[in-house]
């Protein structure tokens, strides 16, 4: 079995002080990117009202990785997160790659956060200095994250709050504006605006394409409560809870904002930078809507960010107790938080700062960033499954005594990947983003060599060894005739 810094006792450990409302918040929060807010209108214009079922179609898929994940987290609580698991079914490359790597998607994700939060701030305080937001916005996010986990669930809990009560009111506007025949400049509010300008498929099917290429985005963090399983009261209740409820908030958050706000507004209206959001508030007469929206958008921006320092500093320190990090990233202060990893990740946030100054080209840049973060995230997600397919080979016994199975099982993971593989398909459909997907492998190349130079290590020398011995364990007990059912 694997040996871990809780069980034995050696090594300081994580607390769980994470409530049940802490963690389905987390996990609601994780569910509404930014993207919702900020790239929806990019995707509509892009896929028209088929940009419904390519939501409800990642949505469905990723499910099943969450699904995966929470059974393979639930069937060892030493596990703090799916580095662990990956590192102990798959070997430890697999840790240190998926760690790694991670860790690389979240501190891209925060850096084009603090970029968002300094533009919308210039936006509600015109002529502020860009760098004023960016370093307060940092400063803010280290003293969360530095007092206690609790702090951080608390603030996650109303970040994400604000965007269910900014998605909700949306909802109720849109269809109050629907059921009373509300006019707006491009016609009547109604729900036949979906299918009466092209259908629903108006851009044929490489519009549909190109909505996954966008959409995909919008879900990265969808996996962050798997990050709390270490800091999560009574896991065996919470994570099942906020795992399954997954379909129904993409139903609701995704799907039903989307269908309102193309019924209040036909497809052909909207345009890439422009926020479908504050579009519709203002078309029904509430002045406020630009500044409420914009408020909106910076606080889930900061949800954002937030989740990203929480979730890279308790990969590091993860990583940093399995030998592949410094050693100093794995002490925790005296509030049992890991200080030294929040003050990296602080430290690379800034860089955001930097970059808000280099030029035009910065938009165009994120964009390609966004798409290489977007492509690291599905390789963690394949990690996810790739670690069931062995567990379930290597761990039979587990797996039939787990009250939380995997639906589907092994046939549905193989359906996932051939998903994943449509995805990076359709992300060579355009220029920018088939840039991106060629600059990835670049990362990919570094881990190599770090992890070839790294293996050779006594430690991992030691974890290797012990790795192959389980596997030999495993194959004489499945060759073993008094293992045979």
């Amino acid at each position: 079995m694997k040996t871990d810094a809780v069980s034995t006792g050696k090594a300081p450990h994580l607390e769980r002080q994470l409530s049940n409302r802490h963690i389905q918040l987390i996990a609601i929060g994780g569910a509404i990117g930014t993207g919702l807010f900020m790239g929806s209108g990019k995707t509509i214009s892009a896929a028209g009202p088929s940009v419904i079922f390519v939501y409800m179609i990642i949505g469905f898929m990723l499910f099943f990785v969450m699904r995966a994940m929470g059974e393979l987290l639930l069937s060892n609580l030493n596990y703090k997160s799916f580095s662990d698991f990956a590192g102990d079914l798959l070997g430890p490359w697999a840790g240190f790659f998926t760690g790694w790597t991670y860790w690389f998607c979240w501190v891209v994700t925060g850096i084009a956060d603090v970029i968002a939060i300094a533009g919308y701030a210039n936006e509600l305080v015109p002529g502020i200095q860009l760098w004023i937001p960016g370093v307060f916005t940092v400063a803010v996010l280290l003293m969360l994250n530095l007092a206690t986990v609790k702090a951080f669930g608390e603030t996650e809990f109303w970040f994400a709050l604000i965007k269910i009560v900014a998605i909700v009111a949306l909802i109720v506007t849109g269809l109050v504006m629907i059921f009373t025949g509300f006019e707006t400049p491009a016609g009547t509010a109604s729900f036949s605006n979906l299918w009466s300008h092209g259908g629903f498929f108006p851009q044929e099917f490489m519009g549909f394409v190109a909505g996954f290429q966008i959409a995909v985005f919008a879900f990265v963090g969808i996996e962050l409560v798997g990050t709390t399983a270490a800091e999560a009261k009574d896991p065996e209740k919470n994570l099942p809870k906020a795992i399954n409820s997954i379909p129904v908030r993409v139903l609701l958050f995704y799907v039903g904002a989307l269908i309102i706000l193309m019924a209040v507004t036909p497809w052909t209206e909207f345009q890439a930078g422009h926020s479908p959001f504050i579009g519709m508030f203002s078309l029904a007469g509430l002045g406020m809507a630009a500044t409420i929206v914009n408020l909106v958008v910076l606080t889930s921006a900061m949800s954002s960010a937030n989740s990203g320092v929480y979730s890279t500093s308790r990969m590091v320190f993860g990583l940093s107790q399995e030998g592949d990090a410094p050693s100093v990233l794995g002490k925790l202060s005296s509030r049992k938080v890991p200080q030294n990893a929040l003050f990296l990740s602080c430290v690379l946030l800034l860089s955001g700062v930097v970059l808000l100054y280099a030029g035009d080209s910065i938009g165009e840049a994120f964009g390609m960033v966004t798409t290489v973060s977007a492509v690291c995230f599905m390789f963690v997600w394949s990690i996810i499954l790739a670690s069931y397919l062995a567990f379930r080979k290597r761990r039979p016994h587990l797996h039939n005594e787990s009250k939380f199975k995997m639906p589907g099982g092994i046939a549905m993971v193989w359906v996932v990947f051939a998903f994943f593989a449509f995805v990076l398909w359709a992300l060579t459909t355009q220029p920018d983003t088939l840039m991106a997907l060629l600059v990835t492998p670049v990362w990919f190349v570094v881990l190599g060599v770090a992890w070839a130079i790294l293996r050779r290590s006594p430690v991992h020398m030691a974890r290797a060894e012990m790795f192959r011995n389980q596997l030999r364990e495993h194959e004489a007990r499945q060759e073993s005739p008094a293992d045979v059912h």
